[in-house]
């Protein structure tokens, strides 16, 4: 009885590990975040295993039966819709409740956006904050950047690509006009990175509609 997170790639399928492949390839079922993206990589590489809906409208009835059959010895997976599963998507709920109940936990290393991101920033990685999807509220990001104000590494955020002008705006009545990078589409065919002050990029992309997947880092200022 074991749940194995599996980390799977966030843009270029060619990212996933053997030993993930080995996984996803012999337990009895994949608990997939968005099994329309899960399938994808699964028919790339000819594996066959059965998909079960996993995200963050599970009932618990269906989270109830999940724990019942690892703990009569099912084997599973579990996967986010892109990258290592627990960051910002609802796979920690069931990593938790399996350690509650003693159930074998087993993490693959594999890809995440975050960090290729903080190395495409320029800025020094040294020591650093992920935080992830700001709440929002106005008052309630403004709060959550001014906090990070006097902070002396980089912050990370991933945001909504409508809303990375209004971010800019809001870091600088906050925080001032930092050093920031914007990665869009990471790994991806259409790639994107673009460095420079708050107020910069701000001026850089106000004609432009961002698209796809977004990653800011905003540096010490």
């Amino acid at each position: 009885m074991t749940l194995y997170v599996c980390p799977t790639p966030i843009g270029n399928l060619k990212d996933v590990t053997l030993r993930v492949l080995n996984v996803l390839e012999s337990v009895d079922a994949i608990l997939a975040e968005d099994t329309r993206k899960t399938i994808i990589l699964l028919r790339e590489y000819s594996i066959k295993t059965p998909l079960v809906s996993f995200h963050s409208y599970t009932s618990e009835g269906k989270l109830k039966h999940i724990l019942k059959e690892l703990k009569e010895g099912k084997n599973f997976a579990l996967v986010s819709e892109a990258g290592t599963p627990c960051i910002s998507d609802p796979g920690f709920k069931l990593v938790k409740l399996c350690i509650e109940m003693e159930i074998s936990l087993e993490v693959l290393p594999g890809p995440t956006s975050f960090i290729p991101a903080l190395i495409l920033s320029g800025l020094p990685p040294d020591h650093f904050i992920f935080h992830g999807f700001l709440p929002r509220s106005r008052g309630k990001r403004m709060k959550i950047m001014t906090s990070y104000k006097d902070f002396e590494g980089p912050v990370i955020y991933f945001e909504s690509p409508h809303r990375v002008k209004e971010f800019l705006e809001e870091l600088i009545t906050s925080s001032g006009d930092k050093p920031v990078a914007i990665i869009r589409e990471i790994t991806k065919i259409y790639e994107e990175v673009m460095r420079g002050t708050a107020s910069h990029l701000l001026e850089e992309i106000k004609d432009r509609d961002l698209r796809g997947e977004v990653i800011i880092v905003v540096g010490k200022g």
